[in-house]
């Protein structure tokens, strides 16, 4: 994309596949296919949704909005109406050269936002639904491996298991680990138990960054995703996003960026203009209430934070006002195909990436524009 003149490489630092129908059941063992999930179709309205279990999932296309011709809460029936770039990596390249984006890491779906459905089935089931997505969004990312970027989910209810599985799509050429902080929500140990330490170290020895998308391990049912009042949805996506402040708050007080300190956090589809308050406040706090009596090997959370804690940002408008504070801290992403991305349409306003970094981004200085889109996460993510 041209900048000012300037040729620049726009890294998308969150994007998500929409999970084709037979991803599991063609990619599962024959022992675990009749249990593993599974797409059904609803008589009553004819939506195709997804069975993980005893649970009922969202249907299918229920986040395909991309291009979508209604507005929100409307979505495509099934995937058959919705754009195939959604699904198909074919497609997705496309709509990569369409919207000005040349990278994207790709995020999963319903692993990615109802994974307590995964690590509620029988455990060897569990583990080989987990390595199955893997293989998929291998796959996926193999028709265009310099401009897809795989990321790993790991079975966290088996640390055994998820440090293995680790080092297998490190082999694959997986650049990140998508793990959930506030992980009491699967009812696992938590960050600051020690637990994870086999974990963080093994992926700071790989130099893989953890990455933490909103929305982790919240069990989303049909009848929560399909209600038809906008205003709901308006309001859950609004608060959904300021969510990781928890988990940048919980990433340096609970010790764990001091105890790794060369292993990369980011923030995914949660903003970055609320950070900025959020560093200060939890300084002043710091300070204030005493913390570095009891600490005093620690760094200050706003040193962690420029060390080592990244976030994305998409639509936000006034982002020139803010960078100026951690300018080496931001990356761009579009959130595509999702209701929020940058995906214009018919019941949209979103623009697409292109015009949007030339809207937003037109007074950032170009040094730190290059930052925000392209240089910062080809390091964080050892993308050549």
């Amino acid at each position: 994309m041209l900048l000012d003149g300037e040729a620049v490489r726009i890294i998308d630092c969150d994007s998500h596949v929409i999970d084709p129908p037979d991803l599991w059941q063609t990619r599962l063992s024959r022992k675990h296919r009749d249990a593993g999930p599974k797409v059904l179709a609803d008589p009553d309205t004819g939506r195709d949704y997804w069975q993980v279990g005893p649970y009922r999932m969202p249907s299918t296309a229920q986040s395909a909005y991309a291009g979508w011709e209604e507005p929100f809460p409307s979505t495509p029936p099934n995937l058959e109406q919705a754009d195939p770039a959604c699904f198909d990596p074919i497609a997705r390249v496309e709509r990569l050269d369409e919207h000005g984006i040349d990278v994207q890491l790709l995020f999963p779906q319903i692993v990615g936002f109802q994974i307590s459905t995964f690590a509620a089935l029988e455990h060897d089931l569990s583990v080989e639904c987990i390595r199955a997505y893997n293989d998929f969004q291998t796959d996926f990312a193999s028709v265009a491996p310099d401009r897809l970027i795989p990321q790993m989910n790991l079975p966290l209810w088996d640390l055994d298991a998820s440090l293995a599985e680790m080092r297998r799509c490190a082999d694959l050429g997986h650049k990140a680990v998508n793990f959930g902080v506030e992980l009491e929500e699967l009812d696992l140990p938590s960050l600051r138990s020690g637990h994870w330490d086999p974990l963080l170290a093994q992926a700071q020895d790989l130099e893989l960054p953890i990455v933490f998308h909103i929305g982790f391990s919240k069990v989303t049912t049909t009848a929560a995703m399909e209600s038809k009042d906008p205003l709901h949805f308006v309001k859950g996506a609004t608060l959904f996003m300021l969510g990781n402040a928890n988990q940048i708050v919980e990433i340096i007080l609970s010790g764990t960026a001091h105890r790794f300190p060369r292993l990369d956090f980011v923030s995914i589809e949660s903003g970055f203009g609320y950070l900025p308050y959020l560093i200060e406040s939890l300084e002043w706090q710091y300070l204030n209430l005493g913390a570095p009596v009891v600490h005093p090997e620690w760094l200050l959370p706003s040193e962690y934070f420029r060390r080592q804690i990244f976030a994305s940002f998409w639509f936000e408008s006034t982002l020139h006002r803010q960078i100026d504070m951690y300018p080496d801290n931001a990356m761009f992403s579009s959130d595509f195909p999702h209701p929020t991305s940058l995906s214009p349409g018919p019941g949209s306003v979103a623009r697409n990436a292109r015009e949007t970094i030339e809207a937003n981004l037109a007074d950032v200085a170009p040094d730190i524009r290059r930052k925000l889109l392209h240089d910062t996460a080809a390091r964080v993510y050892h993308i050549n």
